[in-house]
């Protein structure tokens, strides 16, 4: 079975699925931990990467390179990747899809966003006209093989919104997104109109959308949830903790205790996995989803 198969049957099985959203390597292999699909944010990369907000620096080789890597280390492992806008040029959205189906990537999100490009939940965004996304979204669509397509609306005006999703929904996109979704009733109303097509809702801390559990969104009839900061957020709080009580303590490290830290021992155990992880069978029967 192929990576986006794999991942196409999961969306379909009841319940919602998650998706993690991870910035680094290290930052999935704590993930890889926890849940058994990973998706490449966008907003992570931008800051990990390149230290710049997710406004549309990221250059396409180094998302490439960074999923390759992922792959390596995760085979079995689901891995969503956001490629904003197809970096412009629906050609290149298309040698993106063909490059990232090699490596192995199970799906790809594409936004209806033009230049300058914005985070799904920051002000200012604006849309493409919608026939010259959707003629980059059919490219794309032809272009892959099997894996998964996320169509992705980043419109604000409700009626636009609405509309969007239901020309989206009528594509032959494997899933809808409509980003930056402000209520419970708007995803009631956007599931409404895609009908049966799957639906993905985006949770991001301090983001416009409301904080819901996978049993509320399953029972929204959400199909994916993908959660884009919370590693890149948690690890900016703990490092911005670590280094204050550094600085208190004059540059003495703290004792290390076990049961609160972790230490040399405990980082390189989790390292050693992304090797073990290949001396395994790649597929072996997926864990169930929290909802169903």
């Amino acid at each position: 079975m192929s990576y986006g198969s794999a991942l196409r049957d999961q969306i379909a099985a009841p319940g919602t699925t998650p998706l993690i959203g991870v910035f680094d390597m290290y930052s999935a292999s704590v993930a890889a931990e926890h849940y058994d699909g990973m998706f490449v944010s966008g907003f992570g990369f931008a800051a990990s990467y390149y230290g710049l907000p997710d406004i549309g620096f990221i250059a396409w080789p180094d998302m490439l390179g960074f999923v390759q890597r992922l792959r390596g280390a995760f085979p079995r492992h689901h891995l969503l990747v956001d490629i904003d806008d197809g970096y412009v040029d629906p050609e290149v959205a298309c040698h993106v899809v063909e490059g990232l189906e090699r490596i192995g990537a199970s799906g790809v999100i594409l936004e209806d966003q033009k230049r300058p490009r914005r985070c799904g939940h920051a002000d200012g965004k604006q849309v493409l006209p919608l026939d010259e996304y959707l003629a980059k979204l059919e490219m794309v669509l032809q272009t892959r093989r099997d894996l998964v397509v996320v169509a992705r609306t980043d419109a604000t005006d409700e009626d636009d919104i609405l509309y969007r999703a239901e020309r989206l929904a009528a594509t032959d996109a494997d899933v809808v997104l409509v980003d930056g979704v402000r209520s419970v009733e708007w995803i009631r109303r956007i599931r409404e109109v895609v009908d049966g097509k799957p639906l993905l809702f985006n949770q991001i801390a301090g983001g416009k959308s409301p904080r819901l559990s996978l049993g509320e969104l399953s029972g929204l009839g959400v199909d994916v949830a993908i959660y884009s900061t919370p590693c890149l957020f948690a690890a900016h709080v703990a490092m911005d903790s670590a280094l204050s009580e550094l600085k208190r303590a004059d540059g003495r490290l703290p004792v290390f205790d076990t049961a609160d830290g972790v230490g040399v021992a405990a980082s390189t155990r989790l390292l050693e996995r992304n090797i073990a992880r290949n001396q395994e069978p790649r597929h072996q029967q997926p864990r169930e989803r929290v909802g169903a």
